[in-house]
């Protein structure tokens, strides 16, 4: 059971000093979120000795120190309820927006048995899997944190994270570990002509 004001005062948040500006749904769901984005680190950590791609290593470096500063600026605002010391930043992908399209058979892929067994298709993979938890995490938090400064900081994340992860999704692309098929013509001119615009004002 939650523990709720059982004497019914009520409060305004401008009443509350910054610190204590957090409500109790708000603090459980910032802490999964903040749980969510250590666990992408001590991850990082384990599988970055597996990178054997010097492209996939750079990313990979510039991943880790982004989410570093990105964890700093978080817990700066958690605990104080203030504007961080350093701001949220905005990451910058460093590769082009090029999409192969097509699938090609190839060998069935089996889980690793042996951490020797670990590849850069792993890694790619976990980093991906990362970057979606901690987009989702971000994303449910923000969504109702009572914490104003929390609130923007977890927001503007979002984009960061979004990027990182199509990031990710290129250079998988590009080494075929993820694969884009596409509709046949007619299949794709359907879905994309299956809906049409409102062509009224809205009503009164």
């Amino acid at each position: 059971m939650h523990n709720t004001n059982q004497s019914g005062n009520l409060q305004q948040s401008t009443n509350v000093p910054p610190q204590m500006n957090h409500g109790g749904h708000e603090l459980y769901d910032a802490h999964e979120a903040i749980s969510t984005l250590v666990g992408g680190l001590e991850q990082a950590v384990l599988y970055e000795q597996h990178i054997q791609d010097q492209e996939l290593k750079g990313i990979h470096q510039r991943h880790r120190t982004f989410m570093t500063q990105l964890y700093n600026t978080i817990i700066d605002t958690f605990t104080s309820g203030k504007d961080p010391a350093v701001p949220t930043q905005t990451y910058n992908m460093q590769l082009n927006n090029d999409v192969i399209f097509g699938t090609q058979q190839g060998q069935p892929k089996t889980p690793a048995q042996t951490p020797g067994d670990i590849n850069d298709q792993c890694v790619s993979g976990y980093m991906m899997g990362n970057l979606k938890a901690c987009a989702s995490a971000f994303t449910m938090t923000a969504l109702e944190a009572t914490n104003p400064v929390l609130r923007r900081v977890l927001a503007d994340s979002i984009p960061n994270l979004v990027e990182m992860a199509y990031e990710i999704f290129l250079y998988q692309n590009k080494h075929q570990y993820y694969q884009v098929p596409q509709l046949k013509e007619q299949d794709m001119q359907n879905y994309l002509n299956s809906f049409a615009p409102i062509q009224n004002t809205m009503p009164h």
